[in-house]
């Protein structure tokens, strides 16, 4: 009996071994289709994206641009000939009237970033474009005409009005006409073009004698022009076309824009699965409230981390630092601003969206310290030139690889299709509001607390502008709209 019981075990032991192995190869054919599936899934990613029609997606985000480089251009021009503008027109000495000038411009911004979403909403990317280039045009020409300074205020107010409608409109744009992989990249066109726009307006400032302001306003009307033009034959945005239920349409644009991937890439068309209009008071209600919040606190982060505090006292920093032209200084600055945008653009596909924007905060918080402490310690009284020099250019080089450009790249990402438009005119009104706030209270806060303080205060807010990004921001980086919003649901 004991060969035969010794016998039994062996043939279950052989049996239950055949089946291990049985399920082993079986477990190993699973993970080569896996395998293969994932690869030809990247092959067939890369390959939709070399599919792309670059040249179209070029074309439109181009286009867009120009509203983006008068944004920055009407920002900048007014501030060389403001003397001779004021001799000219009978203000001379009255520094209430030529800060109305400058300011003017920042009021119709507020106005017209408030109504550039609900114009997207309600007519679509392309005509509210080339609404929006009407008074981009009207403003500089009336501008260059003027001669009382109620018609130049006019012509201030109208500018503004164009730059607020572009500030809402142009990241908007370029977020739904950009293929997925690219978003990040060709988003951060926005700001560099704002950058350059700014430049620009310099450039002429130092070409051009102080007395031809005139012709100063009128070259601002070449990006309207070419902003008006150009849409009349730029794409519709696809995702808007889905949204308002012209789905045909919508994947023909796509597929044109980004290949035969056009079609996977729109999504499902998150608009008309959400349902509602998300205009008005909705818009913080419900599942809306979490992206337009975000969106919002990130323009207060960026503006109260003290960028335009930055750019309004670098002339006087500079000249503390012995440097003592004005038009030098505003160059140093606007040549960082572009060279960190740059090198944002090659960054943001890569590091990503969230990491740039945490980089961009505490290197910001990091600046404002030590200039802080170079205003504020006596210790540091011999060197404080030396460190309020390298601390703007360096605070300016950590705002522009994040702060400057991701903010606006990633308040479209993060919000839904039925309220994009919308989010992001709050966004940029929160951006215009805390704009004005900061520049009409910078300098009585500097004479009543010493701008030791007062930067310190920046260096705060920027810190918590990168806890907050770091707790709560989710990554958007290669996601589509769907998946971003999936994300945003959880």
């Amino acid at each position: 009996g004991l060969p035969t019981a010794g016998g039994l075990p062996g043939k279950a032991s052989t049996t239950h071994l055949i089946h291990l192995q049985q399920q082993q190869q079986q477990q190993r054919q699973r993970q080569r289709q896996q395998v293969a599936t994932r690869a030809a899934s990247g092959a067939a990613g890369a390959s939709s994206d070399s599919e792309a029609n670059m040249g179209a997606v070029l074309f439109a985000v181009g286009v867009a641009c120009m509203g983006a480089f008068a944004f920055g251009y009407h920002l900048g021009v007014v501030n060389g000939p403001l003397e001779a503008i004021a001799r000219e027109l009978g203000f001379a000495g009255n520094q209430a009237l030529s800060g109305l000038v400058v300011s003017s411009t920042l009021a119709g911004a507020a106005v017209g970033s408030l109504t550039g979403g609900s114009l997207a909403e309600a007519f679509g990317r392309r005509s509210a474009f080339m609404l929006c280039a009407l008074p981009m045009l009207a403003g500089p020409l009336l501008s260059a005409a003027a001669t009382s300074i109620n018609v130049m205020i006019a012509g201030r107010v109208l500018a503004g009005l164009a730059i607020g409608l572009s500030s809402a409109l142009v990241p908007l744009y370029i977020s739904e006409v950009s293929p997925t992989s690219r978003r990040g990249t060709l988003g951060s066109l926005n700001q560099l073009m704002i950058c350059v726009g700014i430049l620009a307006a310099l450039l002429v400032n130092v070409a051009l004698p102080v007395t031809d302001w005139r012709l100063m306003f009128n070259l601002a009307a070449a990006p309207a022009i070419i902003l008006l033009l150009g849409m009349l034959v730029a794409p519709e945005s696809p995702t808007y076309l889905a949204a308002k239920g012209r789905r045909d349409e919508a994947v023909a644009v796509a597929n044109n824009l980004w290949g035969r991937s056009g079609a996977d890439q729109l999504g499902a068309g998150a608009g008309a699965k959400s349902g509602g209009s998300g205009g008005g008071a909705s818009l913080f209600s419900g599942a809306y409230r979490k992206g337009v919040l975000m969106g919002c606190i990130l323009f207060a982060f960026q503006q109260f981390s003290g960028i335009n505090a930055i750019v309004y006292f670098s002339s006087s920093v500079f000249k503390q630092a012995g440097i003592a032209s004005g038009a030098l200084a505003s160059a140093a600055v606007g040549a960082t601003n572009v060279a960190g945008t740059l090198i944002a653009t090659g960054l943001i596909e890569g590091a990503g969206r969230k990491q740039l924007l945490t980089t961009s905060y505490l290197g910001m918080a990091g600046t404002m310290a030590l200039m802080a402490a170079g205003f504020g310690l006596p210790a540091l009284a011999p060197y404080s030139g030396t460190i309020a020099l390298g601390g703007t250019l360096a605070y300016i080089l950590a705002f522009a690889i994040g702060a400057g450009p991701v903010s606006g790249l990633i308040v479209p990402e993060i919000n839904k299709e039925a309220v994009r438009g919308n989010a992001v005119s709050a966004a940029m009104v929160t951006h215009w509001v805390a704009n004005v706030a900061i520049g009409q209270n910078f300098m009585a806060a500097t004479a009543t607390y010493g701008i030791s303080a007062v930067y310190a205060f920046f260096g705060v807010c920027s810190l918590l502008g990168a806890a907050y990004v770091s707790a709560n921001v989710p990554e958007t980086k290669g996601k589509s709209f769907d998946q971003i919003q999936a994300e945003m649901d959880r």
